[in-house]
């Protein structure tokens, strides 16, 4: 399977990331574990989480998804073939937030012992954090990398402006830089990338991995009518923001392309965020084996030049 470089770090990925997010939250660890192996035994190796998942679920601190990623690579010898990401600076609790450099420093170690590995392929600041200077920031993950805890770093939820101010501390002092962007980005949600932060990373070299590739699942064609929105606890939000005209028009266009290329919908909407030149992998979840079939078939599906200005034409707007 293809393998792009994340920016201008040594990691190479496949195109499509797994999403940990459901990890200890709607799938247990037996069921993750199975998601993982088969994932990867279809040639995939790029897993993104995050320390904070999934602390808004009942009964959960934190950690969870980590905890689970870290079992199941306990357990296996091709550490070295996988590219692990995780995130830090999100609420954990009282005081447990941002990128002050102790509680980095403090975060990392929590990561890495419940991911059961001695060091962290991609380490992303989940949140911006104006309050800490990114010279403070920048020379932290500095030491980490230096320490060989960390190999790159990258940074989610971030404006253009202060993604540009990040990029001008580093080539001015020489520390570390985000060599990748963790942005929502989709073919409903385009505007808030494509206007100004997709510009940024084509200019500077910078990987690009969208969360809510799929719009929360709205993109698999789930979600077509109002009643629909019993289908899933998240189903009254998706179907309240997405089903609408412009969500009707990509759902109509997505079926389209869909039939012309075998596929599913579902694939197309990926094989859409694969072909975009920015973008190195759209991150996506799966909670059983039949949904990480979409997954084998959006990589491997390549959209003409026809099949793509449809989609874009639907979704503008």
């Amino acid at each position: 399977m293809e393998q792009r470089q994340l920016g201008r770090s040594s990691l190479k990925v496949v195109p499509l990331c797994f999403g940990g997010n459901v990890f200890g939250w709607t799938i247990d660890e037996p069921a993750s574990h199975r998601i993982l192996d088969a994932f990867v035994d279809q040639g995939f190796n790029f897993i993104d989480t995050a320390d904070v998942y999934s602390h808004w679920a009942p009964g959960n601190s934190g950690g969870e998804s980590e905890t689970i990623i870290g079992s199941w690579l306990k357990g296996r010898s091709d550490r070295d073939k996988l590219v692990i990401a995780t995130k830090v600076g999100m609420e954990m609790g009282p005081g447990k937030k941002g990128l002050a450099p102790a509680y980095i420093r403090a975060s990392v170690e929590d990561s890495l012992r419940r991911l059961q590995t001695d060091y962290i392929d991609l380490y992303q600041s989940h949140a911006d954090d104006p309050e800490t200077p990114f010279e403070d920031v920048l020379a932290t993950y500095q030491d980490l990398i230096d320490q060989g805890k960390v190999r790159a770093i990258g940074a989610s939820n971030i404006s253009a402006a202060r993604l540009r101010d990040a990029l001008d501390v580093s080539a001015r002092t020489g520390l570390v830089r985000y060599e990748s962007l963790q942005p929502q980005y989709n073919l409903f949600d385009r505007a808030g990338y494509e206007s100004e932060l997709e510009p940024l990373c084509l200019e500077n070299g910078i990987g690009v991995i969208t969360y809510y590739s799929l719009a929360s699942g709205f993109l698999s064609g789930k979600y077509r009518k109002p009643e629909d929105a019993g289908k899933s606890p998240r189903g009254q939000g998706v179907v309240s923001k997405y089903l609408n005209d412009r969500g009707r028009a990509i759902l109509a266009a997505l079926d389209e392309v869909a039939a012309q290329l075998h596929a599913t919908p579902t694939q197309v909407a990926l094989a859409w965020v694969i072909a975009r030149p920015s973008v190195t992998a759209p991150i996506a979840s799966a909670t059983s084996l039949e949904q990480l079939e979409d997954f084998v078939g959006a990589a491997k599906l390549g959209l003409d030049r026809a099949s793509i200005d449809r989609l874009d034409e639907a979704s503008r707007g």
